[in-house]
Parts: structure tokens; sequence; C-alpha cells
């Protein structure tokens, strides 16, 4: 009870009006946003909730999540609630997002009005623990300069790249000639020891030891990582500490760390020479040449290392999967093999450019199994998106400034609309059919496995060339690779890339 110039007034009464002022302030918020969107364009179709603070929507996408459900349900959201064909909807939780599927939306974020979208304050407070200051977390002059340090180390075919290539996939062979194998986790292993050779100049082993305490660390930050971008404002509930999210931050930051004193206890003078001779000059030592900022080595290292890992293993992992059930595919990829450098011989830069299947086997994964399925943008000004508002979902998209703006390749490239019709004889677009690329070319946009405009990925060519050389390698080697899963199939799992949800158990022989 409480009394106000002699005026007493109880408890309840002091809650219920300040649960009136409370739903007074909602709805004057409410008409007001409601007003500014009216200025700047149209609606796009609105995918409504029914709890406060979108509880439900927030209980349906995690468990989503947890079943590894979330591309059937993003499909069936755009495709219950998108008008005219755009793929573009409202939904959010505790805030209004823009989610979109719409190749004209996707080039406009990433390309034609790129200054007006870019990764924004809350992505970066989101992910600043992870990812720091990295070129994956900034915008702006900070952005740029992380391009402009990293960019020359990957516009280069250096010779020890594809020796780094050819140590690991030796040892990578040995494991895949003793039997069956679970595909994913030797990728993983892989692609680390290969990743944590050419950025610090020296691999961690992970081939010949499959538990590390750096690689188990790695993996639990991006999948908290994960979750917290998901569930928007609320991501504040999640338990960062008792989920071992800074203890497994500690143990990547230690690892990361070790390496960046012995490469600044050099100076700028061995430095400089060590760059003259290309054998033991690694992506460290460059980048070293230009700062002694401990900080900015680290948060570009950890970056890079999350690019370098984890899109080339999924990707891998997703070809040998179907090529483990297209036993015909192996076939025609390795006769390709034998015209082109024979069983033995290593394969150079130009042979791997020369092999036309083995880019389409590679192109047909990145086309169904996009490395990052779902990825975000907040708009930097009051700006608009060019489809998907209005009745008939033909007029822009009202978007005021700190929108988030959710986009999906995953679900883009699987848009059977987007396609030659099926009585053209195009094969069916959720098949996996190298052969689609002998004479088709996507349209532009439809297909952006490495993102495109001023932020398309540079070590798109490092990546590309990675990949290559390991198939080839893995067929010289082997004749065929059977698949035992029996009647399961992979499932889609996306954590930050998109991974299968279940082993890839596979024979190679």
């Amino acid at each position: 009870m409480f009394e106000y110039h002699g005026t007493t007034i109880t408890t309840p009464q002091l809650l219920g009006g300040l649960l009136i002022l409370f739903i007074g302030y909602r709805v004057v918020a409410r008409f007001s946003y409601d007003a500014k969107l009216r200025k700047l364009g149209a609606r796009a179709p609105i995918r409504r909730t029914w709890l406060p603070l979108e509880l439900d929507l927030a209980y349906k996408i995690v468990k989503a999540a947890i079943d590894d459900k979330m591309y059937e349900f993003w499909l069936n959201t755009f495709q219950t609630y998108s008008r005219n064909g755009c793929y573009t909807i409202e939904t959010g939780i505790g805030e209004r997002v823009v989610m979109t599927a719409d190749p004209e939306n996707i080039k406009a974020i990433l390309a034609t009005q790129f200054k007006e979208y870019g990764k924004g304050e809350q992505f970066h407070a989101d992910w600043d623990d992870f990812l720091g200051d990295g070129i994956f977390n900034t915008d702006g002059q900070l952005w740029h300069n992380s391009r402009q340090l990293i960019r020359p180390q990957f516009i280069k075919d250096r010779l020890s790249d594809i020796e780094i290539f050819e140590e690991h996939v030796q040892k990578l062979m040995v494991k895949l000639g003793q039997g069956e194998v679970d595909m994913m986790d030797m990728f993983f292993r892989f692609t680390l020891d290969a990743a944590t050779h050419f950025l610090l100049g020296s691999d961690i082993g992970s081939i010949d030891q499959p538990q590390t305490a750096f690689a188990d660390a790695f993996t639990r930050v991006q999948h908290i990582q994960s979750l917290i971008a998901r569930v928007g404002p609320l991501n504040k509930f999640i338990p960062r500490k008792r989920m071992g999210f800074y203890s497994s931050l500690n143990v990547l930051d230690n690892f990361v760390n070790m390496y960046i004193e012995k490469a600044l206890a050099l100076s700028p003078s061995e430095l400089e020479e060590k760059s003259k001779h290309d054998s033991g000059y690694t992506f460290l030592h460059a980048i070293a040449g230009y700062t002694r900022d401990r900080k900015v080595l680290r948060d570009q290292l950890v970056s890079i290392l999350l690019a370098g890992r984890d899109t080339t293993a999924c990707t891998l992992t997703w070809v040998i999967y179907e090529l483990s059930r297209q036993p015909h595919i192996i076939a025609k990829l390795r006769q390709e093999i034998i015209d082109t450098v024979g069983l033995d011989r290593q394969p150079s830069y130009q042979d791997l450019k020369d092999m036309k299947y083995l880019g389409h086997i590679i192109n047909e994964a990145l086309r169904l199994y996009p490395v990052v399925p779902y990825n975000v943008r907040f708009s930097l000004q009051d700006t608009t998106l060019p489809v998907g508002g209005g009745p008939d979902g033909t007029q822009p998209i009202a978007v005021p400034k700190n929108t988030p703006i959710g986009y999906s390749t995953l679900i883009m490239q699987r848009r059977p609309d987007l396609y030659p019709p099926p009585e053209t004889g195009f094969p069916a677009v959720d098949k996996f059919v190298p052969e689609r690329w002998d004479s088709w070319t996507p349209k532009s946009w439809t297909y952006v496995p490495f993102n495109g405009g001023p932020r398309i990925c540079i070590g798109q060519q490092f990546a590309l060339t990675e990949m290559g050389y390991t198939i080839v390698r893995l067929f010289q080697r082997f004749e065929t690779v059977e698949n035992l899963m029996g009647d399961e199939v992979a499932g889609m799992h996306a954590d930050i890339v998109l991974q299968p949800s279940n082993k890839i158990k596979v024979l190679f022989k």
C-alpha cells in the first residue's frame, strides 16, 4: 500500500495502472512504427504469433533446430505466407525480422544496395566474444581494413598450398583404407589439420588423434553461437557459462595466442625475409607483417579458421555422401581423372581447372547443400527491399534502420520455379545430378554459394582447389566408395554451416 498526497493507493491499483500505461505505450509505439513503415514502403506478409514476446515462434524455431528440421520449417513458412512466389515474409522474436529467399532481395542486400545493409551493431555484439572485430563481424572501414589485410593471401596459386593439401590427404587416405569410417568426422579432422597448417605453420594432428581439446572447444563454441544467433533478443537468457561457452573460448584463444606469440617474436625484417621463401611462410606471418596488434591477429585468425575448416569439410562430406549413393558418378569422375592426370601424378592447379565433370560435382554439392544455409544482414539506414510487399507481393518492402534481414540460399537454390520446367528434361531440383551443369547456367543471383557483391568470399578459389585436389587424390587411390547407411538419409543440421545430421558411414574400396 502506498500513500501519495494523502491518497492511499493499493498495490493492485498500482500494478493495474502500470499495466495500463505499458499497454498504452505499446499501442502508441506500434502506431508510430506502422506510420513510419507506410512512409517507407509496403508490408510483406506477416507470420503472426499469439504469445507475448513471440514465445510460440521461439519454441517452434528452437524445436525445429533440435529436430534438424529448420529447412522444413522455413520452407513451409514461406510457402504458407509469401505472396506471388516472392518467398519473403515478416516474422521475428521480440522484433520485426524480414525473411527472404528471393534472388532480387538477396541481390539488393549483397550488391545493389550494399551500403544500406551490413552486419550491424547487434550482430557485432552477439558475435563479439567469438569473432571480435574479424572480417565476418564488421562493417565500414573495419571490414575494409580486414579485407585488405587478408585478400593478398588468397589471390595467388602457391605451390606450398598444394604441398599442404598433399601431406594431409595422404594421411587421410591411410585412415580411409582401414575400413568403415564416419566421413564427416574424418573430413573435419582433415580440414582442421590443413587449415591450422596453412594459417599457423603446423597442424594439430587431428587425423591421427581424433579427440583434441582445441577441436572440441571450437565445435562447442560454434554450436552455442548458433543458438545465440537464432533466438534474437532472447539470447541473453542462454546460459553461456553453464553451457561451457566461455571456457571453450579460453581453450580456443590460448591455442591461437600461442602461435601469435611465436610470430611476434620475429622482427619485421625476419618476417620480410620469410616472405621471400614460400616454404614455411604462413598466413599468420603475412598478416603479422602488417600489424603487431594481438587482438587484430587473433580475430582474423579465428575468422579464417572458421571459414577454412568447417565449410570445406561439410562440402566434401556432401560430395562423398552423394557419390556413395550413385556409383555411376564415381565411374565417370574416375575416367576423367585417368584421362587428365592418370592414377599416380599429383594434379596441378591447371589440371583441376581442366576437369569439367569434377567442377560439375562440386557445383552441384554447393547448389543442393550451400555452405551457409541461413544468413543475416541489418539495415544500416531507412531503406527498402525490392519485392515482396503489398497485396500482390510486387511492391518494395519498408525496412527501417536496424531491421534484421534473414536470407536463405538453401531454400532459394532449391526453389523449382527458379529452374527450367521438368517437361524440358531438366532433372528434379532436389536431386544430385552433376550432368545438369553440362548445358545449363543458373540465372543471375539464383546460385550464390560463396555470397556475392563486395563481400564475396575471398577464399573461394582456395576452397575450390582444396576440395578438387582432395577428391581427385581420393579417387586416384580408391575405385569406389560404398554407402553403409542402409535406408537412413543424411538429414540436414544447420549450425553456422550446413552439415549432415546423421553419421555418413561409408567404406572406400
